[in-house]
């Protein structure tokens, strides 16, 4: 599985026509007028603490070895227990990644850092409330006063299908050769998020942590003969330690921890599906549509309800157990109801999330949304929660499951009380 980051890229080539002859628009959706990616400013964490840096009230530190990531992650609030390793060459400084030197990953639930020892720039990407993934550069040179650069060429390859075609994050797992060259030959799984196989993820990745009988595609490359050999000396699942595997003198962490990971794939296709909806209803309003009744709109909130009920999350044998402390921050997070739960506390036994459904719901970009909006994604979790919608799809939402996650939602979100009071 592949973060997929480029930065300093030169745009796709501008396309001149962009409404046919009945005045629809036909170009990309970044570029729509009630969106302009590319132009509005921005309000997300990266963009927050620059502004600190600029009125000297926040300062970043260099380190031998490491530059500025240590102080970049203290500052933006991201966890050196969330390092996930990328060992294949890929991303923007795929000429110094490799799995001898893999790209570290570092996040929270609205941004993310990556690290390549030795290389000339830290990548982030920032998850703006309205206006989605926005990327960033840091030189890793010693500066006076240093400051984060936008780089807008990253839409090159961070808005595609894996991504709703709106600016974000996007997450691959594929094949490596033993210098973490890609074989593409032998496959690529664009489409990575909690409902992927655990067989079919983190290809092109290093993996820590216990994970059951759970398979997958970690810790290995490809050799010449298209055989697959694990990097790991001790074998490539349920992997302890990366002792004996790559050097990471430089990098905070000695773990690409399993925990970590699985969040992650949950969480990038939620913040682009919250991201997509808000967008199809800034156009549908632009354009003079009503926007919930606007097919796009309609099935693209259908489709954010289901996923923030963990619709379709693949199965979690012999559960995950991680190796860096990223579970215990994690599941310390996020508002808490009056008996002290959180829709961040982590289950790992059979199940990714404790209370089956989406952290993201307390997130700036779900609170962005119009508040019609967002009393409709509350009206269509009530038909499942509290009506008890009996779609075979919702068969995984116990008696329990429904009445906790009600109780959570209507202690920790008072804009949703209303909606969740009854059966609508």
């Amino acid at each position: 599985m592949v973060f997929v980051l480029v930065a300093g890229v030169a745009a796709v080539s501008p396309r001149a026509m962009q409404r046919d002859n009945r005045g629809v628009w036909m170009g990309v959706l970044d570029e729509h007028p009630a969106i302009a990616w590319a132009t509005r400013p921005t309000n997300d964490a990266v963009a927050a603490l620059n502004r600190r840096l600029e009125a000297g009230e926040a300062a970043l530190t260099f380190e031998p070895g490491s530059g500025y990531l240590r102080s970049v992650l203290a500052a933006l609030d991201v966890p050196t227990a969330s390092q996930m390793l990328v060992l294949s060459r890929t991303g923007v400084q795929r000429m110094v990644t490799s799995p001898a030197n893999p790209r570290g990953l570092y996040y929270n639930e609205q941004v993310s850092v990556g690290y390549i020892r030795r290389s000339p720039f830290l990548e982030l990407i920032a998850h703006d409330p309205e206006q989605g993934a926005v990327f960033y550069t840091l030189d890793q040179r010693p500066a006076e006063r240093p400051a984060f650069s936008r780089q807008g060429g990253c839409v090159t390859c961070h808005v595609a299908s894996a991504t709703l075609e709106v600016p974000g994050f996007m997450t691959r797992s594929l094949s490596a050769a033993i210098d973490g060259t890609l074989k593409l030959r032998l496959g690529s799984h664009d489409l990575i998020d909690h409902r992927t196989p655990f067989e079919r993820r983190w290809g092109g990745w290093f993996v820590t942590g216990r994970h059951g009988t759970s398979s997958h595609q970690g810790n290995t490359v490809v050799d010449a003969n298209d055989a697959r050999r694990s990097l790991v000396p001790a074998g490539s699942l349920n992997t302890a330690t990366l002792d004996g595997a790559v050097e990471l003198t430089g990098y905070p962490a000695a773990t690409s921890d399993v925990v970590a990971l699985a969040v992650f794939d949950h969480q990038t296709r939620a913040l682009n599906l919250i991201t997509r909806l808000g967008w199809e209803v800034r156009v549908a309003a632009h354009e003079g549509r009503v926007p919930l009744e606007t097919p796009i709109v309609t099935s693209t909130l259908g489709d954010l309800v289901d996923y923030l009920l963990f619709v379709g999350e693949a199965p979690m044998p012999g559960g995950l157990r991680g190796s860096s402390g990223f579970a215990e921050w994690f599941s310390a997070r996020g508002p808490k109801d009056l008996r002290g739960r959180t829709l961040h506390a982590l289950d790992l036994t059979t199940r990714l999330m404790r209370y089956p459904l989406s952290y993201t719901i307390d997130s700036a970009a779900f609170d962005a949304l119009p508040d019609e909006i967002r009393a409709e994604v509350y009206r269509g979790l009530a038909r499942v929660l509290v009506a008890g919608d009996p779609a075979p799809k919702y068969a995984h939402l116990t008696a329990a499951d429904r009445r906790a996650v009600v109780e959570i939602l209507r202690e920790t979100r008072p804009d949703a009380r209303s909606h969740l009071a009854a059966a609508p």
